[in-house]
């Protein structure tokens, strides 16, 4: 079992797999107060960049479980890049389901609440590797406004409107679970477009080097619609933030 591969291919020049940028993910680990030591759960921890760049700056340790191959050994590579592959290891397997075998400090899943089912289930999820007054980190989207139409929805990448919350509702279902919202990080439209167009030259690429693959008339579709569907629908309605949160 792995990632489909024209995800890997969307994403094969990125370093975080979310519509945060660098500094983003800097601002979040500076805004956690994350002290040397802290042990860290990635669940869905694609290429490690999280990890191994709070294991660097802020002394953070811990391991990472991703279900891509190809992910996973990026992550190891960055790791070894920025010497922290003595700090944290990455771990190729299904992060659903997968529990730590000591409590740690920070429980994240970033961007991957499928693995529990939703929020309310990755929330359960990563509790059980949590200590008592620990960290757990979500990281989720949410509608920046309300669709009006089941076009604007399917445009959006959703099924339904109940896809996603409101930004006041997500916050407020982290409150009915039992959670205190204690800090937040959101993207906002340019690192949306930084995750997104980075994608459309990565298609572009890969078609020019790949013509007569299985997937070159997937891709070529793709690319073909994508930016305008992106800029029509997804920049406009669709948020997406981290937020961490603490058990009352």
């Amino acid at each position: 079992m792995d990632l489909p591969r024209i995800f890997t291919l969307r994403e094969s020049s990125h370093r975080i797999h979310n519509p945060f940028t660098a500094d983003k993910l800097a601002a979040l680990g500076r805004a956690l107060r994350l002290a040397p030591g802290t042990r860290a759960l990635d669940l869905a921890s694609g290429s490690g960049e999280m990890l191994c760049t709070w294991a660097r700056d802020h002394g953070v340790t811990g391991t990472g479980v991703d279900i891509s191959t190809v992910f996973t050994e990026k992550a190891r590579a960055r790791a070894a890049e920025l010497g922290v592959a003595d700090q944290v290891d990455f771990v190729r397997g299904d992060a659903s389901g997968h529990v730590a075998d000591e409590p740690v400090d920070l429980a994240a899943c970033v961007g991957a609440t499928w693995i529990g089912g939703g929020v309310a289930g990755t929330v359960e999820l990563l509790g059980r590797s949590l200590r008592p007054g620990g960290l757990t980190l979500i990281g989720e989207p949410y509608w920046r406004q309300a669709p009006p139409t089941q076009d604007v929805v399917e445009g959006c990448g959703a099924t339904g409107r109940a896809d996603f919350r409101m930004l006041p509702e997500l916050i407020g279902h982290f409150g009915d679970l039992g959670y205190d919202v204690v800090e937040m990080v959101l993207a906002d439209q340019d690192s949306w477009d930084r995750y997104q167009a980075a994608q459309w030259l990565n298609l572009r690429r890969w078609l020019d080097r790949n013509p007569d693959d299985e997937l070159t008339a997937t891709v070529r579709a793709e690319l073909a619609t994508g930016p305008a569907r992106y800029a029509q629908y997804t920049r406009e309605y669709v948020g997406w933030g981290v937020f961490a949160l603490m058990s009352r």
